[in-house]
């Protein structure tokens, strides 16, 4: 009886890719580009219709927020639940009924709820006619308004920065669909 052996050395007739295409495209080309393309629709679906990127300009919201700081706007905050008081936020400038991408929002706190009343003496917040413990603030003011009531959809905003004149800062009144989301950080 005659047998027949194969000599066969390890490795042979298999491609062992290069160390430059395993740090630019990893081992498996194929799981590679899978992986890539997940993570670019999980990404544009996160960036367009959860979290919202915004770009605080202005000095309102100091010190909690400073000029030209990145935060983003968790869009799903309220689907369960309505904005709470001391929630930051952000308002929509554009009617809600378009379909456009918010351009310019404003970045608030709430601090006033549906059907309460605010007013502003001698620098602080009353809400129904007792003052509002705000340990947020960082900088006095002199403030004086009188009573302003929140309808049954509306929220009163105002910014952290309370040193600025109260004519010259924005605030009031937002409907509850103007109100985009909750800021995340």
């Amino acid at each position: 009886m005659v047998q027949d052996t194969i000599n066969v050395t390890p490795g042979a007739g298999v491609h062992k890719p290069g160390w430059l295409q395993v740090i630019l495209i990893g081992r498996r080309p194929r799981n590679t580009l899978l992986r890539i393309l997940v993570l670019v629709a999980v990404c544009a679906v996160t960036f367009k219709f959860i979290l919202l990127p915004i770009k605080v300009e202005g000095i309102s919201m100091e010190p909690t927020y400073h000029n030209h700081r990145i935060d983003c706007i968790n869009r799903l905050a309220y689907l369960r639940h309505d904005p709470q008081r001391f929630d930051v936020v952000g308002i929509r400038f554009s009617d809600p009924g378009t379909f456009s991408t918010p351009r310019e929002m404003l970045m608030k706190r709430i601090i006033g709820l549906p059907g309460e009343t605010v007013s502003f003496h001698a620098g602080h917040a009353y809400i129904n006619g007792e003052l509002l413990n705000e340990p947020y603030l960082k900088f006095s003011c002199d403030w004086e308004h009188g009573p302003i009531q929140c309808g049954p959809d509306q929220y009163y905003v105002v910014g952290d920065n309370r040193s600025m004149p109260f004519e010259l800062h924005t605030k009031g009144l937002a409907d509850r669909n103007r109100i985009i989301g909750k800021v995340l950080l």
